[in-house]
């Protein structure tokens, strides 16, 4: 390739946050760009840009990534840029003033993208008051009081070396992508203590909160649903097995879900199957979005499926064409170097290995229908919740997850 991807992998997120710190780890992945002692932020953006690459990041639930895309000739100044990023923000009140409001304005556009709010809405369905269930943004009353002294303790206790992973993929080389490292966070690799973990002990009990079902109420032509639960946690050696039958339910255009609501009923445009997975925790849900006259409908043959496939299992036809997805979207997602920079840095940061992508194919051939049948019958047995957002409020579906 003539380019290449290097990312800085925190292990901070939005679930390491206390209540009145909500939203601070976005927060902070916005101002890092506003400028240091070096750069200003049109610095930042022009120096990349001028060169034709690109320069973003992103907040999840347990980890922020920074990145830059450049030509291969060009990643000792992504790995400056993010250095200096990283290792020396300045975080003015200025800075954070401004950025408030359009952490703000972020906020107010997810809330008028329904299908984006439903998933929110879901995670928070299924953990409730547990970090987990908040927004990775926040909401508008904790980022109109976080001020610019919190985010900037949290910054500099948080952004720490044994924190970080820095991960490059692409025409690169990797002596003198050590060297690069090296110098750009020299700030941060001085008097290292001992290798924090990247947070406390678990604290999920694994008992879903009393209220299950949570509803948006929102003026649309269409409603939006999430159904499910808890799924699996990352390091769960099922997970390979659990991919196959998410790939079964609603992972393509040849899933059941797919055929029953889409295809046969006609009922939704949308309609998809995913999990999201956690240190000790995961999520399993069913997305549609469909006329509001049609939820009940939808919901009824959702519930249908999962019955079904938790009671019987797959057949053999459909353990092919699950491990077949699988293993394709592994491939195929190596195709590009920030998917290559992606899967070594959150191999390194959340795992502590690198499976190579043989051993990882090898996993998925040896998932059994046995394995499948009975993580169907454990995963989609676990009491259900359920997210809305449309013209409804939740008296309208106080049976489905009774």
């Amino acid at each position: 390739m003539r380019s290449a991807t290097v990312g800085v992998w925190v292990g901070v997120g939005s679930r390491d946050e206390v209540p009145e710190l909500s939203g601070a780890s976005h927060f902070l992945e916005h101002l890092l760009f506003k400028g240091t002692r070096r750069r200003s932020a049109l610095d930042i953006s022009a120096q990349i840009e001028a060169v034709g690459g690109e320069t973003n990041a992103y907040t999840a639930k347990e980890f922020t990534c920074y990145y830059a895309r450049v030509l291969d000739s060009n990643v000792s100044l992504a790995i400056d840029v993010l250095g200096d990023v990283l290792c020396d923000s300045l975080i003015t009140e200025s800075d954070v003033e401004t950025e408030r409001g359009v952490i703000l304005e972020e906020i107010a556009m997810q809330r008028d993208e329904p299908g984006d709010e439903v998933h929110d809405l879901f995670a928070a369905a299924v953990y409730g008051t547990h970090p987990l269930g908040r927004d990775i943004a926040g909401t508008p009353e904790t980022v109109a009081r976080l001020d610019r002294d919190e985010i900037f303790r949290f910054y500099k206790s948080r952004y720490t070396a044994p924190t970080m992973v820095v991960a490059a993929a692409g025409n690169v080389n990797h002596d003198q992508v050590v060297a690069l490292v090296a110098e750009a966070f020299a700030p941060l690799l001085t008097g290292l203590a001992d290798p924090l973990p990247l947070r406390a002990p678990a604290a999920w009990s694994g008992s879903l909160p009393d209220r299950r079902l949570l509803v948006a109420t929102r003026d649309t032509e269409q409603a939006h649903i999430v159904l499910g639960g808890e799924g699996l946690a990352r390091r769960d050696e099922r997970r390979f097995a659990f991919e196959v039958l998410c790939n079964v339910l609603g992972g393509g255009m040849s899933s059941r879900l797919f055929h029953r609501i889409r295809e046969d009923s006609g009922l939704a445009y949308s309609v998809y199957s995913y999990t999201a997975e956690f240190s000790e925790s995961g999520l399993f849900g069913v997305y549609a979005g469909c006329a509001p006259e049609n939820v009940h409908r939808v919901l009824d043959l959702t519930r249908g499926v999962l019955a079904e496939v938790a009671a019987d299992g797959i057949d053999d036809e459909e353990l092919g064409r699950g491990k077949g997805m699988a293993k394709g979207s592994i491939v195929l997602g190596m195709e590009d170097t920030g998917s290559r920079m992606g899967r070594l840095g959150r191999g390194e940061l959340l795992f502590g290995d690198q499976l190579s992508v043989d051993d990882v194919l090898s996993r998925v051939d040896s998932v059994t229908r046995e394995e499948v049948a009975a993580l169907a019958a454990e995963v989609l047995g676990h009491p259900r919740c359920l997210a809305v957002a449309g013209p409804f409020d939740e008296s309208d579906f106080a049976d489905v997850v009774s």
